[in-house]
């Protein structure tokens, strides 16, 4: 069984050319504040109760890379389970700090998990 601890972020497609658009909205508008730095494929990154919301430009198309991340215990076994289960895992960027992956679910939702290197 996999031991989710907490939802960590949700990534939200928004349309190529609008990265300013969002930060206005969700920096100034909505008082979201932002997490500096350089983020995989140019992301905005913001806190939001506990959590972190991520904006990402996307051409649009039938795929996307939103997906809701879950933070669990321990990433190699939920691997191990999910490849046991024929449930394929792929990989992106790297994160500092971070260890994670990919899969989809039958409906072809995105999910990742992660496991911070710290714990």
């Amino acid at each position: 069984m996999i031991h989710f601890k907490r939802l960590d972020h949700i990534l939200i497609s928004i349309p190529e050319g609008k990265k300013e658009e969002a930060r206005t909205f969700y920096g100034d508008v909505l008082g979201l504040k932002e997490v500096p730095g350089e983020h995989p494929g140019g992301a905005l990154w913001f806190s939001i109760a506990g959590i972190e919301l991520h904006f990402r430009e996307e051409a649009a198309g039938p795929y996307s890379k939103r997906h809701p991340a879950f933070e669990i215990a321990n990433l190699d076994e939920a691997k191990q389970q999910l490849e046991n289960h024929g449930i394929a895992i792929t990989y992106s960027s790297e994160i500092d700090g971070r260890q994670r992956f990919f899969f989809h679910d039958p409906f072809d939702n995105r999910i990742e998990l992660l496991q911070f290197a710290d714990e």
